[in-house]
């Protein structure tokens, strides 16, 4: 586990400032670069010692069997795994024929940077050799945001002491590398074992290429290099290439006071129709265009995106450090992960580590999205244009379950079903309201009615038959929806679970008002006024659990009346509890994995009176234990907007931090998507209570006793909207607004309208009385953020 501050607390930067073994592979994910179509770990570039190697294409997978002690009708055949794809970030140096590893010799200093301006990462080692020679290496690496193709590195190196030293620099191309053995069925093993056949190599000069096809998958990738080497008085430069690997050599003698540099271009395509020459020609021409604009094009080209994003997407907080430090990550890694992956969709784990195989889940639309929307609404059109280029395969999935419309998969690379766990795989049905309110989200937030008119329209359509055919009106004409699982993977395959009915509401009546909008477009999908009239009649009849004696409402019917867990006899080292108790033993007693009915809370807030959320909040604190990375931010959520603000607080360190400090022990495998943009969901919907309900953009914003300022920034209907918040006043103002652009919206209830050529101020309201702050369960309570000092 990643220690508390392992990394020094700055504005911008994440620094590193010794290398620590015992967390390499941690690290490696802290320090991954994308852009969304490519993801380099942050492995040393030497490559060894590492923690966990990898290079991912986006949607680049290998099929792999899915084993089952017991088969069933409609369980998924087969599983896709992403693949490590041949490794471009190799440098290998020789000092005086002495291998540059840092296990040997004496490492003076070593720091490694991660600039979330710049959107680069930098390095700098000075190394003694075993032999007594000393170099000075610095490097810089970055994943271009504005040429999508490519990836580049600037490595240079010094003589540290007065001799001349003999330098042999390897830069490689290195497909089907070694991994470290991390799976437990050797017949997956075995399929990843070298998953990549070769079709072609080729070598020219300073330059090398590698073409391979997936085994199973019949994906074909290509992956180019080229080198700009300068600095020395001679130097000898050659490419040799093999069907798995290139390289190229640079040799040369460095008089003291001397630095070799080398530009590393590398390129990267794939495509699972284009042609082998296809793809050669693709990174071949990404690699000129690289050429072209030359190391200093890059990164000024990198800083100006950057640039324009930061001034749009900021969050800026006085009073934690910490947490304003953990923010920016979190903003710069969901950036990363969505930026260029035009059409393509986002991982849980993004392009940053093989967790979760790779997979897109839900946690995609109901965390990703949103901030994306708000601040990288480009990005969002383009996952979910991905979504509907996957509708053949959820139209299939459905008639497999005897189901009308499109059942969405719980987990997927390419769009089929890859999940053998029935409870989730097949009964969490909620992903396709998911899918829909991101798609309705979107709309609301940009205007883009061509979007919905061409891509959403069809989506919304899809989703609601599902749901007319997945549920039933019973004899007293309630609607019901039967045998779900939903966000709460510890309560499964239950009726009327809150969220999944209110989100599947929330559907129906999108699909039914799209519909109305786009009359024609809607008869060409099939759809009549009888069926646009039972979608509004099953959501005006929808079902919504509610405890009359408790006064709460059920997380699904007759959750209330399951037997208590006993979290006194829980000892901390059973969690996660998925991993210590059967799931027979969780799906009969009241306990969370995360946060359920306090999600629909959040996304269908406007469903529940303020005096519901508030007793509903406290019920469900008591019992949920949050072994989902993905409960925290929304539990912050509502703290605050019940008015518990120290505890919003509280969780949103745990969110904001939840893989600098590697909360739940799994940071190795790549980075927790979902937790980083619920940082910036626990800032600006919970400290700052922005809800866009009904297509009204409202705000609510209070801030904890620690907290002295916060201010944020979010585009709406193409208007940049900001909010500065002090102790006892907000301010709105309008930024990039045309003369006379305005804009209505709520504060505190109160309607305001902003123009952009005068900011509103107006008074935060006193906080109602609340009640004492609600209790977790036995030692799950979260970690206090600067805890005030006692006498």
């Amino acid at each position: 586990m990643i220690r508390e501050r392992a990394y020094p607390v700055e504005p911008w930067h994440v620094r590193e400032t010794r290398l620590d073994l015992d967390v390499l592979a941690q690290s490696e994910s802290v320090f991954a670069l994308s852009n969304g179509h490519i993801g380099l770990r942050g492995n040393l570039d030497e490559g060894e010692p590492h923690g966990l190697p990898g290079t991912y294409l986006n949607s680049f997978y290998e099929l792999r069997p899915l084993p089952y002690a017991e088969a069933g009708y409609g369980f998924p055949e087969s599983g896709q795994t992403v693949v490590n794809v041949t490794n471009g970030k190799l440098i290998r140096l020789l000092v005086d024929d002495e291998p540059f590893d840092l296990r040997y010799g004496e490492v003076r200093t070593h720091q490694r940077v991660l600039d979330m301006q710049a959107g680069t990462l930098d390095r700098t080692v000075e190394w003694v050799s075993p032999a007594g020679r000393a170099v000075r290496v610095h490097s810089t690496r970055l994943v271009s945001f504005t040429q999508r193709a490519i990836a580049a590195i600037c490595y240079e190196v010094e003589a540290a002491d007065d001799k001349p030293l003999r330098l042999i620099l390897q830069s490689e191309l290195v497909a089907n590398e070694e991994l470290p053995a991390t799976r437990k069925d050797p017949r997956v093993a075995a399929v990843l074992k070298a998953p990549l056949k070769a079709e072609e190599h080729l070598s020219n000069g300073s330059s090398g290429l590698l073409i391979h096809r997936t085994k199973k998958s019949g994906l074909r990738m290509a992956a180019a290099m080229d080198h700009v080497v300068d600095g020395a008085e001679k130097v000898s430069v050659s490419t040799e290439a093999y069907p798995d690997w290139a390289r190229t050599t640079v040799a040369c003698l460095l008089q003291p006071g001397e630095k070799l540099r080398v530009v590393k271009l590398l390129a990267y395509g794939w495509s699972s129709r284009r042609s082998l020459p296809a793809l050669r020609d693709q990174v071949g021409a990404a690699i000129a265009s690289a050429r072209f604009s030359g190391w200093d094009g890059l990164r000024r080209e990198q800083r100006k995106f950057l640039d324009a994003f930061w001034d749009a997407a900021d969050v800026r907080l006085e009073g934690d450090p910490e947490v304003q430090q953990a923010v920016r990550f979190g903003l710069f890694h969901v950036l990363q992960a969505g930026a260029r992956a035009e059409q393509r969709p986002i991982a849980a784990k993004g392009l940053t580590g093989p967790g979760y195989d790779g997979h897109v889940f839900w946690d995609t639309e109901t965390f990703v999205l949103p901030v994306l929307t708000y601040t990288q609404p480009e990005a969002v059109k383009h996952g979910l244009r991905w979504r509907h280029a996957t509708l053949d395969l959820a139209r299939e999935r459905a008639r497999t379950l005897g189901l009308k419309g499109a059942a969405f998969p719980w987990r997927t690379v390419r769009g089929h079903e890859c999940s053998g766990y029935w409870p989730a795989g097949t009964a969490g049905f909620h992903i396709g309201a998911d899918i829909a309110d991101a798609v309705i989200r979107y709309v609301t937030a940009t205007g883009d009615y061509d979007f919905e008119r061409e891509v959403g329209l069809e989506i919304l359509v899809d989703t609601a038959r599902l749901w007319r055919s997945l549920g039933h009106h019973d004899r007293h004409g309630i609607f019901h929806i039967d045998g779900v699982t939903g966000p709460d993977e510890y309560t499964a395959v239950v009726n009327d679970n809150v969220y999944t009915n209110l989100m599947a509401r929330w559907n129906l009546l999108g699909a039914a008002d799209a519909a109305v909008r786009h009359p024609d477009q809607a008869r060409r999908l099939g759809v009549d006024e009888e069926e646009s009239a039972s979608w509004r009649d099953a959501a005006a009849a929808m079902h919504i659990p509610y405890d009359e004696e408790l006064g709460v409402h059920q997380q699904c019917e007759g959750f209330t009346r399951l037997q208590e867990w006993d979290f006194a006899a829980t000892p901390p080292t059973a969690y996660p509890l998925l991993l210590n108790y059967p799931y027979f033993d969780l799906y009969r007693k009241q306990v969370l994995k995360q946060s359920d009915l306090v999600l629909a809370m959040h996304w269908r807030g406007d469903a529940f009176t303020p005096e519901q959320k508030a007793r509903n909040f406290a019920y469900y604190e008591a019992r949920t234990v949050r072994d989902s990375s993905l409960s925290v931010c929304t539990q912050a959520v509502l703290a605050a907007e019940v008015g518990h603000m120290e505890l919003a607080h509280d969780y949103l360190g745990e969110a904001a931090l939840m893989d600098l400090h590697d909360i739940h022990n799994n940071t190795r495998e790549g980075l927790h998507m979902a937790a980083l943009a619920g940082a910036w969901i626990a800032v600006v919907c919970g400290l700052g209570g922005m809800r866009d309900h009904g297509g009204a953009l409202s705000f609510a914003p209070r801030l904890p006793s620690r907290i002295s300022k916060l201010e944020f920034s979010l585009l709406w209907r193409g208007l940049r909207v900001r909010v500065d918040v002090d102790r006892d006043e907000v301010t709105y103002s309008l930024r990039d607004g045309h003369d006379g652009a305005e804009l209505e919206l709520l504060h505190h209830g109160e309607a305001i309208t902003v123009t952009a050529d005068k900011p509103v101020i107006m008074s935060v309201p006193p906080l109602p009385p609340v009640g004492p702050s609600p209790r977790q369960p036995w030692g799950r309570a979260p970690a206090r953020r600067m805890p005030e000092k006692t006498s």
